[in-house]
C-alpha cells in the first residue's frame, strides 16, 4: 500500500511539472531549461554531467520581452500557458504572444507567431538570458562560456533571421558598442582593482580617428567589446539578447547609443528609412548550450545547418572549422613574378595584393575593373603586365585567390553613384525643405527647418569635408545653419564634388546626405536598396574580373545606414546570393571590424597588425599596443579565428625559428594571419625555402587536426620552443619541444587526433 502511495504520488507530480500552467522542462541532448508560469527561464542545466543550476536565483529570464520606443519601456510576462508546442504569453500592456518552442536535439528554436494587440510595441527582444558564468563573454554572437576544466560548459543563443540581431531593444540606433568594459575572465588570477566594477565603461584611447591608437589597455580585466548580444552585470555574470524591431515605418534616431565615445565621434541624429514588409513577426533564435568543446562544431554547426543560415565554404570546410584556418600572402613592392610559387610552396591559397589602390565601388564598370576588355594591365611581371582577370585566371590554375582591398559601400566621388550625377538613393540623414527659389549662383539657401542640420553629418569622425545636402542632382557643402528665421544653411558651397550647380524651385526637397569618413575613404552611403546594388556590384567584380577575396577596410561603414546587424546581413546575403548565381565559390573576405551580422559570413579578420598584434622577438601579443590581447579576446571569446593581422615580413634577418614559433602559436590560438611580403625583400632571405618548408609543414598538420586539445594549450605557452617534422612514411607529424637548438620531448602526432 505504502509502494502504491509513492507511484501515485510521483504521477502526480510529474503530471504537474508537465502540464499546461505550471513550471515546465525542456530538454535537448545536452542542454535543459525550466520555465515557470510566468514564462520566465528559471532553471538552466548540463545535461550531460551532474552540474549546478546556471540560472541565478536572483535573476530568472524572460523568454521574450516587448518594448515601447515612444514611452522607453519594458514589458515582461505576467503569465505564460504552454499547450501544443506554443506558449501564450501575456503581458502588462495587454498584449499577448505566441511563441513556439521547438525542443530539437541540441538545440531549442524558439520563434515569435503573432502578438494581438500590439498596443505601442515597436520591439521584441529574447531575454535578456541570464546565466552564472562569469568567464569569457561572448558579446558578437551571444555566448556564456565557462573554459575551466571544472566546468567547461556553454551557453549561447543564434539569431535564425536577418532582423533578429544581437543587442537590446532599448537602443534604437543598432550602431554597435565602442570602447572597454571592466570584466575579468578569472576573478583568482587576475581580480579587478578595488577602483573598477563589472561592467564600468570607458571609452578606446587615442583620438578616435586613428584605429591603431583605440587599443590602449593592456591589462587583462579591461576588455574591448565588438558587440552587445551578451553583456556582464555587476557581479560579472553574462547575460545573452537577441532583439527584432518593426521597421515598416521610419524613425528617428540618435546613433550611437548606450556607449561612451570620443567628442569627435559625438552620436547625431538620423531619420532611418522605412523598410517595407520587415517586421517581428516570425523572429526566432535558437538557444543552445554544450560542453565548450563541442559548441562550435557539434551544436552551432549543427544549428547553421538545419536553420538555413549562412554556411561559407573555404578549401572544402566550413570557415569556422579550427582546422580550417589559414594564412593568407600579402602583397608589397609591386613585382608579382614570384608570388604564385612562393604562395604554393607554402601550401597556402590567398594572395591579397595590398600594394594595389583601394578598390572602390563602381557600378559604372559592371565588374570589369580594368575596363571592358581587361585593357587596364595593373600586375606587374618581368615577362610582362597583367589585367585582375588575366592573373586571377593564372592564379586559378593552382587553386589560388587573388584579393584586393575595398572601401566597402562607401560610394566615392567620381563613381556611378555619387557624382557628377549622384543618385537619388544616397542614405538620407534629415529631408527639409526650400523656402525660396535658387539660382545656379545663389548661396543663400533658406530652408523650412534647421532641427539637427547644425550638426556635422556621420557620428564617426564627423569630417567637415563631408558635411553636404543633395537637392535634385547637385551636391552642396555647408557648414552650420543660422538659428533664427529666416533659417538658411552657412558657409555654403555650390556644384560640390563637380555636381552642376542649377536652378531649383521653393519646395524643393533639401536631403543632408550620410557619409562615410574622410581622406582615402571619402564618400556617400548608399540607402539599403542601393546597398542591394553594391552587394551585387561586388559578385559582378568576382565573375567578370575574377577576385575571390575582399578586405574591406571601411566595414563599420555598413552600419551607417542605421541599421546595425541588419544592414550588415543585407549585404552580405546580397553579395552572396548573387554569387551562387553565378556559380562562384564563396566569396572570402576579412575587415575592419567583426560584428553579428557578419560572423557568418566572415572567414577571417586579418586587421591591424605589427608589433600592435605580435611581436614575434619578444613573444608577446603586442607589445606596443593592446590590440592584439584585445582583438585575440574577442575572435576566442566568440567562437571565430584570431588573427596576427599583416604581420611578419620575409626578409635578410628572418629565421626558421622566428616562423617554428609564429606557426606553433598560431595553431594554439586558432590564428590566421596577412604574412605580409615583398619580392625583393623574401628573395634576400638565405633561409626563404626553409620557412616555406616550416609553414607548409604546420599548416597541413593543422589541415589534418593533427593538435589535440592538450598539445594545443602547450603550443600558447611563449616560454616553449618547436619544432615539427613530417614522419618518413608521410603518416603523421612529429612535434618536438626544443632547448637550445637540440630536441628535448617529442609527441607523435596523426591525423584527426582526438586525445
Amino acid at each position: 500500500m505504502k509502494k502504491n502511495f509513492i507511484s501515485l504520488a510521483a504521477i502526480a507530480l510529474l503530471l504537474s511539472a508537465c502540464g499546461t500552467e505550471g513550471s515546465r522542462s525542456f530538454k535537448t541532448d545536452r542542454f535543459g531549461i525550466d520555465v515557470d508560469s510566468r514564462g520566465y527561464i528559471t532553471g538552466m542545466w548540463n545535461l550531460t554531467r551532474e552540474s549546478r543550476n546556471f540560472s541565478p536565483a536572483d535573476q530568472p529570464s524572460p523568454l521574450l520581452s516587448l518594448y515601447d520606443e515612444d514611452l522607453k519601456r519594458y514589458y515582461y510576462p505576467q503569465k505564460a500557458v504552454y499547450r501544443g508546442g506554443k506558449y501564450r504569453l501575456e503581458y502588462e500592456n495587454g498584449s499577448v504572444a505566441t511563441v513556439c518552442l521547438d525542443e530539437k536535439d541540441r538545440y531549442f528554436k524558439l520563434k515569435l507567431e503573432s502578438l494581438e494587440p500590439r498596443n505601442g510595441i515597436d520591439d521584441v527582444q529574447w531575454g535578456s538570458y541570464y546565466t552564472n558564468i562569469d568567464n569569457l563573454l561572448g558579446e558578437i554572437i551571444g555566448v556564456a562560456r565557462d573554459t575551466s576544466a571544472a566546468v567547461g560548459y556553454a551557453i549561447g543563443a543564434l539569431a535564425l533571421d536577418d532582423n533578429t540581431i544581437g543587442g537590446e531593444a532599448r537602443y534604437t540606433s543598432e550602431t554597435g558598442p565602442s570602447g572597454y568594459i571592466a570584466h575579468s575572465p578569472d576573478h583568482a588570477n587576475h581580480p579587478l582593482p578595488l577602483t573598477l566594477v563589472e561592467g564600468q565603461q570607458f571609452t578606446m584611447g587615442g583620438d578616435g580617428i586613428n584605429d591603431v591608437a583605440f587599443y590602449n589597455r593592456k591589462e587583462s580585466y579591461y576588455r574591448i567589446l565588438y558587440g552587445n548580444t551578451a553583456y556582464v552585470d555587476c557581479n560579472g555574470r553574462i547575460h545573452i539578447r537577441y532583439h527584432s524591431r518593426d521597421r515598416r515605418k521610419g524613425k528617428m534616431i540618435y546613433s550611437p547609443e548606450g556607449n561612451p565615445v570620443f567628442q569627435n565621434n559625438e552620436p547625431n541624429h538620423m531619420m532611418r528609412q522605412d523598410v517595407p514588409g520587415v517586421d517581428f513577426i516570425g523572429s526566432s533564435i535558437a538557444l543552445w548550450g554544450s560542453p565548450d568543446s563541442t559548441a562550435l562544431m557539434e551544436v552551432i554547426e549543427n544549428i547553421v545547418l538545419n536553420e538555413g543560415l549562412p554556411h561559407p565554404m573555404f578549401n572544402g570546410k566550413w570557415v569556422k572549422d579550427p582546422s580550417n584556418f589559414m594564412p593568407d600572402v600579402r602583397t608589397y613592392g609591386g613585382l608579382q613574378d614570384s608570388f604564385p610559387s612562393y604562395v604554393k610552396q607554402m601550401g597556402l591559397k590567398v594572395i591579397h595584393t595590398y600594394d594595389q589602390p583601394f578598390l572602390r565601388a563602381d557600378r559604372r564598370n559592371g565588374g570589369y575593373i580594368d575596363g571592358p576588355n581587361h585593357e587596364k594591365k595593373r600586375y606587374h611581371f618581368t615577362s610582362g603586365d597583367l589585367s585582375t582577370r588575366e592573373y586571377a585566371d593564372l592564379l586559378a590554375k593552382d587553386g589560388l585567390i587573388l584579393g584586393r582591398t575595398s572601401i566597402s559601400n562607401s560610394m566615392a566621388p567620381g563613381t556611378k553613384d555619387c557624382s557628377p550625377v549622384p543618385s537619388d538613393s544616397i542614405c538620407i540623414l534629415h529631408r527639409r525643405y526650400l523656402t525660396e527659389n535658387l539660382n545656379e549662383k545663389d548661396t543663400l539657401i533658406y530652408i523650412d527647418d534647421p532641427t539637427h542640420l547644425e550638426e556635422i553629418a556621420c557620428w564617426e569622425g564627423h569630417s567637415k569635408e563631408l558635411n553636404m545636402v543633395k537637392i535634385g542632382k547637385e551636391l552642396i557643402h555647408y557648414l552650420g545653419v543660422t538659428k533664427e528665421k529666416p533659417y538658411r544653411l552657412m558657409n555654403v558651397t555650390r556644384g560640390y564634388w563637380d555636381t552642376e550647380a542649377v536652378t531649383h524651385a521653393k519646395g524643393d526637397a533639401v536631403d543632408k546626405l550620410q557619409p562615410a569618413v574622410g581622406g582615402g575613404y571619402a564618400g556617400l552611403i548608399p540607402n539599403l536598396e542601393l546597398q542591394d546594388e553594391i552587394a551585387h556590384h561586388y559578385a559582378d567584380i568576382c565573375k567578370n574580373s575574377g577576385l575571390g577575396m575582399f578586405d574591406y577596410d571601411g566595414q563599420e561603414f555598413f552600419f551607417h545606414t542605421g541599421f546595425g546587424g541588419y544592414g550588415v546581413k543585407r549585404f552580405f546575403r546580397e553579395m552572396f546570393a548573387q554569387a551562387k548565381a553565378y556559380g562562384l565559390p564563396d566569396i572570402r573576405f576579412t575587415g575592419a571590424t567583426l560584428s553579428e551580422g557578419a560572423w557568418h559570413y566572415q572567414s577571417v579578420w586579418n586587421v591591424g597588425g605589427g608589433l600592435n598584434i605580435y611581436d614575434v622577438k619578444k613573444r608577446v601579443w603586442g607589445s606596443t599596443t593592446s590590440q592584439g590581447k584585445d582583438l585575440r579576446d574577442v575572435t576566442y571569446a566568440n567562437f571565430f579565428p584570431s588573427s596576427f593581422g599583416a604581420n611578419f615580413p620575409i626578409t635578410k634577418n628572418t629565421t626558421v625559428e622566428d616562423f617554428e614559433h609564429i606557426e606553433a602559436t598560431a595553431i594554439g590560438y586558432g590564428v590566421t594571419y596577412n604574412m605580409t611580403l615583398g619580392q625583393k625583400d623574401v628573395e634576400s632571405c638565405p633561409q626563404k625555402y626553409a620557412i616555406f618548408q616550416v609553414i607548409r609543414t604546420w599548416e597541413e598538420a593543422r589541415r589534418a587536426n593533427a593538435f589535440p586539445t592538450y598539445i594545443r594549450k602547450m603550443l600558447q605557452n611563449p616560454a616553449l620552443s618547436w619544432r615539427l617534422e613530417t614522419k618518413a612514411d608521410n603518416s603523421g607529424w612529429t612535434l618536438y619541444q626544443m632547448e637550445n637548438g637540440k630536441k628535448v620531448r617529442s609527441f607523435d602526432l596523426c591525423t584527426n587526433n582526438k586525445q
